[in-house]
């Protein structure tokens, strides 16, 4: 897709969080809510334990971000990166426990889980498989509260989630090339992840403006974003997200939760 949509705009921008385990720790996620304004939380299937869903989901609370639960396939040994073949009712029942059982330490805060995103292996695969979306979807309906569902912008996802009655946020990422269709060019392929701050910055600005970013074949390419997320496991992610915040305000862009 190619051309400009041009439209006022205020972003969201999120983070993956929590994906500790035990005495294991990832991303700087203190550092990082500082800049973000929604937080993908693990729920314990890709990682997370019950202390570390706790403290990120009094952090994210004590810093005023929306919480999501970000779910995954059962897979702590790949950190949920492996392709896994699982039935509908096994994935709708998964998405429940999850969700669930963040929900649980956000009561204890006075916080709500206000949106669900997956991670890593079902994140790729719900984008495509329409089965897969359908079972997202009724996961989502039959646990309430109109829950959003962030997925990837433009994928088949979209379509199949909105057609269930679900709110659907479509995401981008400032941090990652895409291919020339729209996708996330495979973190096995050369220049699949971006560190440079200025780059990442500038991206993610003309992402929020809905401006053209640059595929991987050098292509121009329209992604519409309702929010922009930013890896904590990026090399530098601290200064690329201080960096994205310092260029979206010199913008005139708002950064705000879409929840």
């Amino acid at each position: 897709m190619t051309g400009v949509l041009v439209e006022p705009r205020s972003i969201d921008l999120n983070c993956d969080m929590g994906e500790g385990f035990g005495a294991y720790k990832m991303g700087p996620d203190a550092e990082l809510l500082r800049h973000v304004t929604s937080a993908n939380i693990a729920c314990g299937f890709h990682a997370g334990d019950p202390r570390t869903m706790d403290a990120t989901v009094e952090a994210a609370a004590n810093a005023g971000a929306a919480i999501g639960a970000h779910v995954s396939y059962p897979d702590l040994v790949g950190f949920g990166r492996r392709h896994i073949t699982v039935s509908a009712e096994e994935l709708i029942t998964d998405v429940l426990y999850q969700v669930g059982a963040l929900e649980a330490f956000c009561h204890r805060y006075g916080a709500a889980v206000r949106y669900v995103k997956a991670h890593g292996a079902l994140y790729n695969d719900l984008a495509d498989d329409e089965d897969l979306a359908a079972a997202l979807a009724k996961a989502v309906v039959s646990y309430g509260g109109a829950l959003a569902v962030l997925t990837l912008s433009g994928s088949r996802s979209v379509a199949v989630l909105e057609g269930a009655g679900v709110r659907v946020v479509q995401e981008a990422f400032a941090d990652r090339a895409y291919t020339a269709d729209g996708r996330l060019l495979s973190r096995s392929e050369a220049g699949s992840v971006l560190t440079d701050p200025t780059v990442v910055a500038e991206r993610g600005r003309r992402l929020a403006s809905g401006e053209a970013i640059e595929a991987q074949d050098g292509q121009p390419l329209v992604v519409r974003a309702g929010s922009i997320c930013v890896h904590g496991d990026t090399p530098g992610a601290i200064v690329l997200a201080d960096a994205l915040r310092r260029n979206l305000a010199e913008a005139g862009v708002e950064v705000r939760a879409f929840s």
